[in-house]
């Protein structure tokens, strides 16, 4: 089977689809790739690493697009008009949210990652928790810079500087993340969440749960993830 993995295209994109380890691991399953050039720079892997694994590098678009299978982060790098039925197509594409007639017309299968049950069998493709862990780690990061003093506490010759507080609205992966980042970094940390059952998380992390006096019966669905809940609440 052919696979193609195309450049991407929104602006502020660096991720890519397909890093030349895992070149190597789909040739060993009898797979051949092309690989748009240019495609893997913004996330720190040059031309030559991919082909130093069994790629071959396209200077366009064109040639990836004619593979059986597309890798993508995001859907909207790939031009729909190029594409043929019997192709399928894999990335981020939001389709609650855009419009993907295009991809429907083309005749291709257009497989939405964020829209995989997150259940254990399919873990390993879960690209929303692994996104999210991110998402916590970097918020702490950027919220250290922007405040105008240190996070952990301190003992000076001037006196002792208190740690500061941090809260985190949400207990989910990224909530999680973002507990562990903050006391890493010497906070005290302080977090909410609407499920009560996630009391025992937040304090596995180090962190306090901060407990409201207001019901929130059915905050959690079946998979244990937080419900949206209504004006009442």
């Amino acid at each position: 089977m052919r696979i193609g993995v195309p450049k991407e295209g929104v602006p502020g994109e660096r991720r890519v689809a397909v890093t030349p380890a895992q070149v190597e691991a789909l040739r060993a399953r009898g797979h051949s790739l092309a690989i748009e050039s240019q495609a893997g720079v913004q996330a720190g892997f040059v031309d030559d690493a991919y082909v130093s694994q069994g790629a071959s590098l396209t200077p366009t678009p064109t040639q990836v697009l004619k593979a059986d299978v597309i890798l993508c982060v995001d859907v909207r790098s790939v031009d729909a008009s190029h594409l043929r039925s019997g192709q399928t197509v894999i990335g981020l594409a939001d389709p609650l949210r855009r419009d993907l007639s295009a991809f429907a017309s083309s005749g291709a299968t257009l497989f939405a990652l964020e829209l995989l049950p997150r259940i254990t069998r399919a873990q390993s493709m879960d690209v929303l928790s692994a996104m999210a862990t991110l998402a916590g780690y970097k918020a702490v990061l950027i919220a250290a810079a922007r405040l105008p003093r240190m996070f952990p506490m301190m003992v000076t010759a001037a006196g002792t500087y208190p740690s500061a507080k941090a809260l985190v609205l949400g207990a989910g992966v990224a909530g999680l993340q973002a507990i562990a980042t903050a006391k890493r970094l010497g906070a005290t940390v302080t977090a909410y969440d609407v499920r009560a059952e996630a009391k025992q998380q937040v304090e596995s992390v180090g962190a306090r749960f901060a407990s409201l006096e207001i019901e929130s019966e059915g905050a959690q669905d079946e998979r244990g993830y937080a419900r949206e809940l209504g004006e009442d609440f």
